[in-house]
C-alpha cells in the first residue's frame, strides 16, 4: 500500500487552482449535439419492424359513437388495423389517478375507454400502418358516425354554476380562511378600486410534436421514447394500466423539446402507442399533430374579481381577491390562483375565494406558472389602479405596502430580496424618471408608457435520489431519473458534480431521462436545481469522504488524520489545503482499490420539519416600456428590465436563458396568445401556429436581466431556489400598466389586442 500511496502522488499533471464553478456562465454541455441533431427526440428512434399510428379525433364535443366504418381504410396498401375501443387489448385498470406519481393527481382521461365522446378532438381511432403516410391516409378514410348531445363549452355564461373544488389534487393549496373582515374595511376605506379580469385559453405550443415510440424486444420488453417530464411517471402509468411488470418496460426521454407543463401528465398518445404495440406485437409510433396538441389540455379561461382598499397615505386596508375558472367534466382541475394575494403585501383584511366550473372540454392542465400567471396579474393591474387613485407613483405603493412576514400566516421568509429587486430593477430601468400622468411621453406618432410589476412564485422542493461513479480513468459519471426541457439540466447538474469533485467539465458526465436511473421528481414548478441539484451535491459529498478514506488506508499517508475540512478536491485530484503540494489524484485513489470504479449513492429529502417554519417564495420586479400606436391600435414593447431574487444561481448563462425566455412568454401571454373557442361546435377553431399567435423575433427588443444577490439554505442546500416559472410571473401585467400610462386606457382582459387598444378596453 505505501507504493500504491507513492503512485498516487505522482499523477501525469500537476493539479493548478482552477476549475468549472457554479455561479458562472457555462455553455450548455448537450448543444453540440442539439445543433447538429445528434440528439434524438421521441418521434426520431426507429425499429426494423415499426409500425406508425396517427389518431382520428372527435368531430363532436360530446355523444357517443355509433359505427366506426374502417373498410376504405383497411383496403388501403399498408394500412393494417384500425384500432378504437372495439377492439384495443385489454387493460389491468383505467381507474388510476395519479396519487404515487409526481405528476397532478386527480382521474385524468381515458382513451379508447368506451363509446362517450366528451370533448371535442377526443381520439376515437387509430390508423397502424407500415408507413406514416399510409396511416395518415387511411385516418383520413374512416368513417365514424355519432349519436351527438348538447354541449356547453362557456365559462362566462355558467358563472352561475362556480363551485368549491372536489377533490382537491396533491400539492394544491386552496385559498386561507379569511383574515380579519376584509368586505367591511373595504367599504369603510377614503380610497378603493374594484375591478374585473378575464383571461382568454392558452395552449402551450412547444416545438416539438408530442410522441411516444415502443420498441418492443424479443422478449416483449418495451423500450418506450416519450415526450414527457418525467419518464419513471410514464413508466408508472404504463406499468399500471397495462398490468406490466416495471422490469418490463423502460422509458426514455434524453431530449425533449419544450414542454412547460403539458408534458407533466403522460398523453393519450403514450397510451395508444403502447394499446398497439400489445396487441400487433410489434414496435409503434404514435405522433400527434399541431391541432391534436390542442386536444390535451391548456392554461384555463378565468375570470377574477379583485378589490383593493386604502387610507390616503397608500396603506392597504383590504385585499379581496377571487376567481372562478373552468374545468371538465371528468375531474376538477384546480390552481392556485388567488393565494398570492395574501402573501406579497401587508393588509390587516384579506379574503381570498377561488371556484370552478365544469363544461364540455379536455381538463385544463398546468401551464408554465399555472395560478400565478393569472393571479398576479389581476393583483399587479388592481395595484397600479389603487396607485392611480391615490395619485401615488406605482412603485411606492408597493414599498409602502412591503410585507416583511408572510401576511395572511405571518410566516417569516425563508428569503426575500424583493426590496433589492425593485432597486436595481428601477435604477436600470431609469424608473425615476417617469412622470406620473398618463399620456405625458411621446414620440413621433407613438404613444410611450413605462409599466411595473411584482412576480412571485414558490421556491419548492421535492425528494430525489442520485448515483455517483468515479472511475479509475478519472471519469465522474452522476444519474438521476431527470428531465431536461431545454432548462439546462444536463449543464447545470454537471457543473455541481464538477465543483464538488475538482473536475474540469469535460471529465463530468450527467445522465438523465432513462426511467430505470435513480429517482426523480417532475421537471416542473421550478424546482428542479433545488431538488437534483441538492441530490447531486450530496451524493457527491459522500463521494469525496470515500475517497478521502481510501487515501488515508496507508500506516504512512499524508491524509491519515485530516479531515475533510482540510482538503480539497481541484483539478482531479485530492490535496492538503496547507500544503498544495501534497496531491494525490482521484483516478489513482480508485485504482489503489483494485477496482476500476468508486460508487456512491445519495437519498435527499426535504426538511420539511424546518422548511415548514418558513414561506419559500421566490421574487421579481419587472419594468416595461410599451410604445402605441393608437390610429392602428399596435402595441410595442421595446424595453423590460426584469430584477430577479431566486437564491443562488447555479448558472447564470442558463439561468438568464429561462429569464428571457419568460418575458418573451410573459408578452406574448399580454398581447397575442389565446386559444378562440367556437362554442357551436365546442373547437377551438385556431389550432395551429399560423392562427394562434405567439410573440416573434420582430415582437421583441431589449431585455435586461438582473439576478440579485440572494442565498437561501432553508430552500436547498446549495441556496439555489429556481428560476423557471418566475421570468413570466407580472410580465404581462407590467405590459398592461404601461400600455395605461402611454394611453389613460384601463384594459383589463388578456390578450391586449389591436381592437381592444382601439376601444379602450375592456
Amino acid at each position: 500500500m505505501t507504493d500504491l500511496i507513492q503512485d498516487l502522488r505522482a499523477p501525469v499533471a500537476e493539479p493548478g487552482t482552477g476549475h468549472v464553478r457554479t455561479g458562472t456562465d457555462v455553455s450548455r454541455v448537450d448543444g453540440r449535439a442539439k445543433v447538429t441533431g445528434d440528439a434524438r427526440y421521441a418521434a426520431e428512434h426507429f425499429a426494423p419492424d415499426m409500425l406508425y399510428g396517427v389518431v382520428v379525433s372527435s368531430t363532436v364535443a360530446k355523444g357517443r359513437i355509433v359505427t366506426i366504418d374502417a373498410d376504405e381504410a383497411m383496403a388501403l396498401e399498408g394500412v393494417v388495423e384500425v384500432m378504437s375501443h372495439l377492439n384495443r387489448p385489454k387493460v389491468r385498470s383505467f381507474d388510476i389517478a395519479y396519487k404515487d406519481m409526481t405528476a397532478p393527481a386527480g382521474s385524468p382521461f381515458r382513451p379508447f375507454y368506451d363509446d362517450k365522446v366528451i370533448y371535442s378532438g377526443q381520439p376515437v381511432a387509430l390508423v397502424l400502418a407500415e408507413t406514416f403516410e399510409a396511416a395518415r391516409r387511411g385516418a383520413a378514410l374512416v368513417r365514424i358516425h355519432y349519436h351527438e348531445e348538447a354541449h356547453d363549452t362557456r365559462l362566462t355564461a355558467n358563472l352561475d354554476k362556480a363551485r368549491k373544488p372536489r377533490p382537491l389534487k396533491a400539492g394544491y393549496e386552496p385559498p386561507p380562511p379569511e383574515k380579519g373582515n376584509a368586505e367591511k374595511a373595504w367599504q369603510a376605506a377614503p380610497v378603493k378600486t374594484e375591478s374585473e379580469f378575464h383571461h382568454g385559453v392558452e395552449h402551450h405550443n412547444p416545438l416539438e410534436l408530442f410522441a411516444s415510440t415502443v420498441i418492443r424486444g424479443e422478449d416483449g420488453h418495451l423500450t418506450i421514447y416519450d415526450k414527457t417530464q418525467s419518464s419513471q411517471n410514464s413508466r408508472w402509468y404504463v406499468s399500471h394500466v397495462f398490468g406490466l411488470s416495471k422490469n418490463k418496460v423502460t422509458v426514455r426521454n434524453p431530449y425533449v423539446g419544450g414542454a412547460f407543463g403539458s408534458g407533466l401528465r403522460p398523453q393519450y398518445q403514450l397510451t395508444l402507442a403502447v394499446m398497439a404495440s400489445l396487441k400487433m406485437e410489434r414496435s409503434v409510433r404514435v405522433v400527434l399533430t399541431r391541432q391534436q396538441m390542442f386536444s390535451f389540455g391548456h392554461r384555463p379561461e378565468t375570470v377574477q374579481y379583485v378589490k383593493l382598499a386604502a387610507e390616503q397615505d397608500g396603506t392597504i386596508t383590504s385585499i379581496m381577491h377571487d376567481a372562478i375558472a373552468e374545468t371538465s367534466q371528468i375531474e376538477d382541475y384546480v390552481e392556485v390562483v388567488v393565494n398570492w394575494s395574501g402573501l406579497l403585501y401587508t393588509s390587516d383584511n384579506i379574503k381570498l375565494g377561488y371556484k370552478i366550473v365544469s363544461v364540455d372540454q379536455y381538463t385544463p392542465i398546468d401551464m408554465r406558472a399555472p395560478g400565478a400567471a393569472h393571479g398576479m396579474h389581476a393583483l399587479e393591474v388592481a395595484m397600479d389602479e389603487l396607485a392611480y387613485k391615490l395619485k401615488m407613483d406605482p412603485l411606492a405603493l408597493r414599498l409602502k405596502n412591503y410585507a416583511e412576514r408572510s401576511p395572511i400566516e405571518d410566516k417569516p421568509y425563508s428569503s426575500k430580496e424583493l426590496r433589492a429587486c425593485y432597486q436595481q430593477g428601477a435604477d436600470k430601468f431609469g424608473w425615476s424618471k417617469r412622470p406620473l400622468e398618463p399620456r405625458s411621453m411621446r414620440e413621433g406618432s407613438e404613444l410611450v408608457g413605462w409599466g411595473m410589476a411584482t412576480g412571485v412564485w414558490d421556491a419548492m422542493q421535492m425528494f430525489a435520489r442520485a448515483s455517483a461513479v468515479m472511475h479509475a480513468d478519472g471519469r465522474l459519471v452522476v444519474s438521476s431519473a431527470a428531465t431536461d426541457i431545454g432548462t439546462g439540466t444536463y449543464t447545470v447538474m454537471a457543473t455541481i458534480a464538477a465543483e464538488a469533485m475538482g473536475l474540469p467539465l469535460e471529465r463530468v458526465t450527467f445522465q438523465l431521462g432513462d426511467s430505470t436511473l435513480p429517482a426523480a421528481p417532475i421537471e416542473g414548478g421550478s424546482s428542479h436545481v433545488a431538488t437534483v441539484g441538492s441530490a447531486v451535491a450530496g451524493v457527491c459529498d459522500k463521494l469525496r469522504k470515500t475517497l478521502l478514506r481510501y487515501a488515508q488506508s496507508a500506516a504512512d499517508s499524508p491524509f491519515r488524520d485530516k479531515r475533510l475540512k482540510d482538503v480539497e478536491f481541484v483539478d482531479g485530484a485530492l490535496r492538503l489545503k496547507k500544503d498544495p503540494k501534497t496531491w494525490i489524484a482521484l483516478s489513482a485513489i480508485v485504482a489503489a482499490t483494485g477496482r476500476d470504479r468508486m460508487e456512491e449513492k445519495y437519498l435527499m429529502l426535504p426538511a420539511m420539519l424546518k422548511q415548514r417554519k418558513f414561506r419559500r417564495m421566490t421574487h421579481s420586479a419587472v419594468f416595461v416600456e410599451v410604445r402605441v400606436d393608437e390610429e392602428l391600435g399596435v402595441v410595442r414593447v421595446t424595453r423590460v428590465v426584469s430584477a430577479i431574487a431566486a437564491g443562488r444561481i447555479m448558472n447564470t448563462k442558463t439561468a438568464t436563458s429561462q429569464i428571457v425566455g419568460g418575458v418573451v412568454w410573459g408578452i406574448s401571454q399580454g398581447l397575442h396568445e389565446e386559444s378562440h373557442t367556437d362554442h357551436r361546435f365546442g373547437r377551438f377553431m385556431n389550432h395551429n401556429l399560423s392562427e394562434y399567435h405567439v410573440a416573434v423575433n420582430a415582437d421583441i427588443h431589449d431585455i435586461d436581466v438582473i439576478f440579485v444577490e440572494e442565498d437561501d439554505r432553508i430552500v436547498s442546500r446549495l441556496g439555489a431556489k429556481g428560476v423557471g416559472e418566475i421570468g413570466l410571473v407580472g410580465v404581462s401585467a407590467a405590459v398592461a400598466n404601461a400600455i395605461f400610462h402611454a394611453t389613460g386606457k384601463r384594459i383589463r382582459s388578456t390578450p391586449i389586442t389591436p381592437d381592444k387598444v382601439l376601444m379602450g378596453g375592456p
